[in-house]
């Protein structure tokens, strides 16, 4: 599928002058009308403005790529609306953008001041300020644009937390093709009290989709985002930083992630340069299953059926009228409570103990109240499942190898739904009865049946005798 970005996005940069330099230095300046050029003319930084705008903005674009697509905006809420834009580095070390009466619209707002300052746009598309008497190391950054992203992730950006500062590299959408400023929508890493965090898609503070936990592969909802012929796919968590980023294994390919508003979607574009337009590799929400909470609570989204939602094993509509309707936001609950005891003392609930379900080819429920161990196997897992009254399913972690680690689920398992493959075992917790496998009679029935089988077995013995000493009579 082929789209046309000059439906999304049509810039007009005033017949831009390139720079032959890729950095400016201390006190030097740039104006609205020059651009920089990164070193191997793959990325382009200068003034632009947004389809039918007339106001100016500072931004990151690819050099050779006529159909423009900006990967990154400075001034997203602060435009100026006339071409007297200036950029410099000023006496303190920071890269600022000015107006007409020499206000300032947008900063890098530096701590300290920089002795030897120097911005520069690399090859990569980052704009970073360093301070050439420490070297031109890589990342040895004051400031670099890849740590304030607006909609777009190219190749080597980092997506997610730097656990140690708070910076949260998340992507958000433009309000339109016009106005670059921060819509509705947003796409970030959510961090939890564990190493496998999983990614949303918030339309103001309401969840609109998400992508399911890290698995050691992928995000076990978005199949199309796993290692394959295009795209190399890392996930690092540590106690310092927890991100997603991927890398081209053909560099002549460009390939871009875009958080889009007006189609609400997050989309993975790919540039064909035969058609001289960008195809969609991937996308995300891909159907109504995708949409968080499609089948409300402890139901699954099975997009391949007339009715789409369906309860899981051991659950029934908390509405049935209202699921005939398939209205069925309300989702399930459970048919009969588990088994479960309350301290030493065991609960008188028929069936004796709980048991376990497996649903596999899933995209695994919301983990924000889950609890995690990396070292546990999942032998180790489903006991202290059934030891906790509050878990309702488990899991592997990581699906590398053998699978290792545990995840356990508490409450309701929401936004479930079926995928082609995950590699990946969910066991949801329910009532042996559910099975019609208890594995223990209850107390007071085992003390019952005994002493009714031996009078069974006496009856029986002495129905043989007699049967036997007929039948020899007969014979004699």
């Amino acid at each position: 599928m082929a789209i046309s970005f000059s439906l999304m996005l049509s810039l007009s940069l005033f017949q831009a002058v390139s720079l032959a330099v890729n950095s400016i230095g201390p006190l030097q300046s740039m104006s609205d009308g020059t651009t920089l050029v990164s070193e191997g003319g793959v990325f382009e930084f200068g003034f632009f403005s947004p389809g039918n705008s007339k106001n100016r903005y500072v931004g990151i674009w690819y050099k050779k790529i006529w159909v423009q697509h900006v990967v990154w905006v400075g001034n997203r809420c602060n435009p100026i609306n006339d071409s007297s834009g200036l950029l410099m580095v000023n006496s303190t070390g920071n890269l600022v953008l000015m107006q007409q009466n020499k206000s300032v619209v947008w900063s890098t707002s530096l701590s300290k001041k920089v002795k030897k300052p120097i911005v520069q746009l690399l090859d990569s598309g980052n704009l970073v300020l360093r301070d050439e008497e420490v070297g031109n190391l890589e990342g040895n950054y004051l400031w670099q644009s890849f740590d304030y992203p607006s909609d777009t992730i190219v190749p080597g950006m980092k997506f997610g937390w730097d656990l140690r500062t708070g910076l949260n590299r998340q992507l958000t959408a433009w309000k339109n093709w016009d106005d670059p400023c921060p819509g509705d929508f947003s796409f970030i890493m959510k961090v939890e009290h564990d190493n496998y965090p999983e990614s949303y898609m918030w339309k103001g503070t309401t969840t609109y989709y998400r992508s399911g936990p890290w698995n050691g592969v992928g995000f076990s909802g978005a199949p199309d985002l796993r290692p394959n012929q295009l795209l190399d796919i890392h996930f690092v968590y540590n106690g310092y930083e927890q991100y997603y980023w991927y890398n081209l294994k053909n560099n002549s390919v460009i390939s871009i992630l875009v958080l889009n508003q007006t189609n609400s979607i997050t989309q993975h574009l790919t540039w064909m340069e035969g058609d001289q337009s960008w195809s969609v590799y991937a996308s995300a929400p891909r159907d109504y299953c995708d949409f968080y909470g499609r089948c409300g609570a402890n139901g699954i989204c099975v997009i391949s059926e007339t009715a789409i939602c369906q309860c899981l094993e051991g659950f029934k509509p908390k509405s049935q009228a209202k699921w005939d309707l398939r209205e069925w936001s309300e989702g399930c609950v459970r048919k009969n409570p588990l088994n479960c005891k309350d301290g030493d003392k065991d609960k008188e609930i028929l069936g004796a103990e709980d048991d376990f379900v497996i649903l596999d080819g899933i995209k695994m429920p919301d983990i924000r109240n889950t609890w995690v161990n990396e070292s546990m196997n999942l032998k180790e897992c489903r006991v202290k499942c059934l030891n906790d009254c509050t878990c309702v399913a488990y899991s592997n972690c990581d699906i590398r190898g053998e699978g290792k680690g545990c995840r356990i689920w508490h409450g309701d398992l929401m936004d479930i739904r079926q995928i082609s493959e995950s590699g990946q075992e969910l066991y949801i917790r329910i009532p042996a009865l559910e099975l019609g496998i208890a594995k223990a009679a209850p107390k007071l029935g085992g003390r019952i049946f005994i002493p009714l089988l031996g009078s069974l077995f006496g009856t029986l013995l002495v129905c043989y005798y007699f049967c036997r000493k007929k039948v020899n009579g007969n014979i004699a």
